[in-house]
């Protein structure tokens, strides 16, 4: 960045006001809201090494400038709006930036790296009640207007503040770096903490709920795959008031586990470095019955235990393997929140399949089919799917709360797509990866499908269990469900697909052979499959017998030509008058099939075949038709 550059950026950021330690507030200058707007504009201006984003994160001008004016000067409503435009913008993802494919040139990662460390930073400053107290009660009185007349700016904020809450939510902070156990607050813990005391996810859920915010849905669906990425849905299920034995006894146990292993490597150390004496002079060996280059005995400087040992690959340089040949890692992002989150977290669950799931997931897939011409990702929609309806199989099963997605069409869609991503893996060389984790989504909601009509057939309503056999008649007899997943499974490819992703791969397709086989028990509902019959061949003379046979019946029954003749001057004037229009003549009469194989020349033969039988027997409409 040039000495001019910086030197302007300083200057834009120290006018936009100053912070007061003893009052506790921050005062805006004269000019401020001129100067937000310069900082937007350079932002616009910005280079492809993002010089301006680098610099205003060094600078940390949204913890000490842009977070405190907003919460001073809130009620300003056209400063508010080009803050939120300004925020939106700078907490933008870093994967955005490169149009969604991570830089791999040396300089260009480091400079990815480090917006990736200044958002994290944002994440941090975000973890604060007031900030989101200030935002909800801002789209809250928006959201008070009525629909017809709230106006676009009205709405562009609604719509911003989801994308900043999406934004912040998006940032993934280093375990390794935070260094937080299970059942202690993250940065994420903190931030969904501060959205929830701030009454910011009750506005999610109202807009979630409400069929006039219908525009707003797939913001909100982001933002929940975002929230609840890090919680397993089993165990937030079965979040309670107080541990259950089952959890006291787990933890008790990884708490042995670590102090195994953390006595196993003290030890370690010790024989390392109070060991024996050392054996650089322990001699050679020579193994029998194995002769050497030189046609001697082979020698050995290790001593053996077993012949199998014997290594003499042990000092060779391993060979490097390629970037592009290395097997894909399956990154978990699971942890066990604070307990205060989870409770909360559970109750939002709740709350929204009760009062919304139904409705916002078929508008959302509503959505995603008219989108399909454009690249649109379905994944956020596999996931909810999965996450919510192993949550209400796991609390307190009620089928009806998620029966937007359990159907015949869910399979059906789930799998086109399943279908969709798996030959993209092979057809887009360059991002396999981001295809082969939608895949995964997919594959994951696809075993939840299994999973919900696994549950159904428990079910004590008679309904219940007659609407799992419907659905599970479909996915048995019809041969795309039946081969999916082994498909999948013959086909999987290490380089290409996650160990994770074959893991859950094979356990989708144990449950499935599980509910094929527990369909086919009991002798009601076995699988029929239809054999083709073979035809019995025939003697020589029956065959010549039969065509002979045949031969003079045509013969017979053939009309003679003066019959033919008087025939014709009989249906003559009858035929003039259907074919002047004065007869009714079907409509619903196809003479040629477009669809068919077979081709027009033929079809035009069948077709004068069947005109000649229609007159013989006197039906003139439908001949003429």
């Amino acid at each position: 960045m040039s000495s001019l550059l910086s030197a302007e950026l300083a200057a834009t950021c120290n006018a936009l006001g100053y912070y007061d330690a003893k009052a506790n507030k921050y005062y805006a200058d004269s000019n401020t809201l001129e100067t937000v707007k310069d900082l937007i504009r350079y932002l616009r201006k910005d280079d492809e090494n993002h010089e301006i984003r680098r610099h205003l994160g060094e600078t940390k001008v949204v913890e000490t400038d842009l977070l405190p004016l907003l919460k001073s000067y809130w009620e300003e409503t056209e400063l508010f709006d080009v803050l939120l435009r300004l925020l939106v913008n700078l907490t933008m993802p870093a994967l955005m930036l490169w149009n969604e494919e991570p830089p791999t040139e040396k300089t260009a990662r480091n400079y990815y790296l480090q917006i990736e460390g200044h958002l994290q930073d944002y994440k941090q400053a975000f973890a604060d009640e007031a900030v989101w107290a200030v935002l909800s009660t801002r789209i809250s009185k928006i959201l008070e207007i009525d629909y017809a007349e709230r106006g676009d700016e009205n709405g562009l904020i609604i719509e911003r503040i989801l994308i900043l809450i999406r934004n912040i939510l998006y940032v993934s902070v280093d375990p390794d770096a935070e260094r937080r156990p299970d059942n202690d607050a993250s940065v994420h813990d903190q931030v969904l903490w501060s959205l929830h005391q701030s009454g910011m996810l009750d506005i999610i859920l109202y807009i979630s709920n409400s069929t006039m915010e219908q525009a707003y849905y797939m913001h909100v669906l982001e933002v929940l795959s975002f929230m609840l990425r890090e919680q397993s849905a089993s165990e937030l299920a079965n979040a309670a008031l107080q541990r259950s034995q089952t959890e006291k006894l787990r933890d008790e146990a990884e708490l042995l586990a670590i102090r195994h292993r953390e006595s196993g490597q003290r030890q370690q150390k010790l024989k390392a470095f109070n060991g024996t004496r050392h054996s650089r002079f322990g001699g050679t060996y020579v193994v029998k019955s194995m002769k050497s280059i030189s046609n001697n005995e082979l020698i050995y400087h290790k001593p053996l235990s077993k012949l199998e040992s014997l290594d003499f690959d042990a000092d060779k340089q391993k060979v490097k393997t390629p970037k592009n040949r290395l097997p894909i890692q399956s990154t978990s992002a699971e942890r066990r929140s604070a307990f205060s989150i989870r409770l909360f977290l559970k109750e939002f669950c709740i709350e929204f399949l009760n009062g919304a799931y139904n409705t916002f997931m078929c508008q959302v897939k509503r959505n995603l089919m008219r989108a399909k011409s454009e690249n649109h990702d379905e994944s956020y929609y596999f996931w909810a799917m999965r996450f919510f309806m192993e949550f209400i199989r796991c609390y307190k099963f009620e089928v009806k709360l998620v029966s937007e997605t359990m159907s015949v069409q869910s399979f059906h869609y789930v799998q086109k797509n399943m279908e969709d991503y798996f030959d993209r893996i092979s057809q887009d060389k360059k991002k396999i990866r981001p295809w082969s984790r939608r895949l995964h989504l997919a594959l994951l909601a696809y075993r939840e499908l299994l999973l919900t009509i696994c549950a159904m057939d428990k079910s004590p309503l008679d309904s219940v269990r007659h609407s799992a056999k419907v659905i599970k008649s479909n996915i048995f007899y019809v041969l795309e469900y039946r081969e999916l997943v082994l498909t999948l499974l013959v086909t999987f490819d290490e380089l290409k697909m996650s160990g994770s992703y074959l893991n859950d791969l094979i356990e989708c397709q144990h449950i499935f052979l599980k509910m094929l086989q527990c369909y086919c028990d009991g002798g009601k509902s076995d699988i029929m499959v239809q054999k083709r019959a073979k035809a019995k061949k025939k003697s020589k003379k029956a065959r010549e017998g039969r065509t002979a046979s045949e031969v003079d019946r045509r013969v017979s029954t053939r009309p003679a030509e003066t019959d033919l003749e008087s025939r014709w001057d009989e249906v003559g004037p009858q035929l003039s008058i259907v074919l002047e229009g004065r007869a009714e003549i079907p409509d619903d009469l196809v003479p040629f099939d477009a669809a068919s194989e077979v081709p027009i020349d033929d079809q035009k033969t069948e077709t004068m075949k069947n005109i000649q039988r229609k007159l013989r027997a006197n039906e003139l409409e439908q001949a003429v038709g």
